[in-house]
């Protein structure tokens, strides 16, 4: 029929995660389309939405062998050190802390000098430009944009789609990647699990006087944790020094938010450095900024009959250790090896066997990191005498057991489990 295309692997979800599972597959030649509510004029669009995102060395790698980290090497900031403290407003941090340095992490590039870093910070329009651009090299990929799934009929053999426009996808896989509200999660009848945090995040970015030497500060205060992360700087404007700057995720209660976010930069910024401290020198608001409530959520299953979801749609987490995208980044490598692998043998990409093959292989890395994130979480936002005390003094142990250290370290580095080719950073 004219109006209706075939496809082996229907997405969708046209956002970071969706697009590059869509990149991923289409690179190693399987036909997919993409479904994405979003005109794609949108992802050029640096207003649209001013986060960054911490990707762990493992993301870095996968986003490398498939083709798309070449479109945003240029704007990323390596992260050398993360540097861990307990702290108060107006106190500054707690005397205990925990550093990791990317030279202690160990494995053969380290022994040999050259040790990677912890991972990169890269601005999420950044990374949507070189999704962008991959898009456009895939003849593979179908981009279908902007679309919306009005039906999604899964059969014993194939699904297939409705889209707004009449327009109709058959595919023998679809992939919820449309976020935490997932539409398509929800026809599915999949249960979903969660809770709502006392906590708001603020996300802007900072400019300071001092260089970030690649240092990620991760400060935990009575309310939630206040991170500032290293971004690469501005370039130099009529010939003076290029000018630093960080972005920043700052946990606050829900009702002082709207206070906050009604300040002006000056008085948003004298309130940043009240929690953050004055080690960058004077701070100041670079651009807009922005505001989302915190909470946790994960489905009960992460697939259904011919049906797997990832990302957001699949599990969303507390920003506490900077996890979500890499998470995410996890679901789309394992998934799109098992397709791949199954259609080189000739097999059927959405059988159940394979579904449960997925579901078996990303259940422990979600619910670890699920459970991790949520415990820092409560145990780090409170003010109780005996527990800041205790959780300081876990923090300086750490610091002093170098085999645990190193574990931890390279957990942050998504370099620990079963991992897929491409986050070992090999091609599928």
């Amino acid at each position: 029929m004219a109006d209706r295309e075939d496809v082996e692997v229907l997405i969708v979800g046209g956002g970071l995660v969706g697009l590059s599972l869509g990149t991923m597959l289409a690179g190693a030649g399987v036909p997919v389309a993409v479904v994405d509510r979003d005109d794609p004029a949108t992802l050029r669009d640096a207003a649209r939405d001013g986060r960054a995102s911490a990707l762990a060395l493992g993301s870095q790698q996968a986003l490398a062998a498939a083709g798309i980290w070449a479109g945003m090497a240029a704007e990323a900031q390596a992260i050398e050190d993360i540097r861990v403290s307990d702290g108060r407003v107006g106190a500054g941090a707690s005397g205990l802390f925990l550093h990791y340095d990317h030279r202690e992490a160990g494995g053969p590039a380290a022994e040999t000098g050259g040790a990677p870093p912890m991972g990169y910070m890269v601005e999420n329009a950044v990374t949507r430009l070189a999704l962008a651009d991959r898009v456009a090299a895939c003849p593979a990929l179908r981009h279908l944009a902007p679309a919306r799934v009005t039906r999604l009929e899964r059969g014993p053999s194939r699904v297939e789609a409705e889209l707004a426009d009449g327009r109709r996808i058959r595919a023998r896989l679809a992939v919820a990647a449309d976020g935490r509200a997932s539409e398509t999660r929800r026809h599915a009848g999949i249960a979903t699990h969660g809770w709502r945090y006392d906590q708001t995040a603020i996300v802007c970015t900072l400019g300071h006087d001092e260089p970030h030497r690649g240092v990620a500060h991760e400060c935990f205060l009575p309310s939630g944790p206040f991170a500032m992360l290293p971004l690469t700087d501005l370039p130099a404007a009529n010939g003076g020094a290029p000018r630093h700057r960080s972005s920043i995720v700052w946990t606050e209660r829900p009702e002082l938010v709207p206070a906050l976010m009604a300040q002006d930069d000056a008085g948003l910024a004298r309130e940043a450095e009240r929690r953050f401290g004055g080690s960058l020198g004077a701070l100041r608001v670079l651009g807009g900024r922005w505001s989302y409530p915190l909470g946790v959520s994960w489905a009960a299953r992460m697939t259904e009959r011919r049906l797997a979801l990832v990302g957001d749609a699949a599990h969303a987490i507390h920003p506490i250790a900077g996890q979500g995208f890499n998470l995410g980044l996890r679901d789309v490598a394992a998934l799109a090896e098992l397709v791949v692998d199954a259609l080189r043998l000739g097999l059927d990409p959405g059988a159940p066997d394979l579904l449960a093959r997925y579901q078996r292989w990303r259940q422990f890395d979600t619910v670890t990191l699920l459970a991790v994130t949520d415990g820092l979480n409560r145990l780090f936002s409170n003010d109780v005498p005996p527990v800041r005390l205790a959780r300081g003094l876990g923090l300086a142990a750490v610091q002093r057991l170098p085999l645990a250290k190193r574990f931890f370290m390279r957990h942050a580095m998504g370099l620990v489990g079963d991992l897929p080719r491409l986050v070992q950073g090999r091609p599928l």
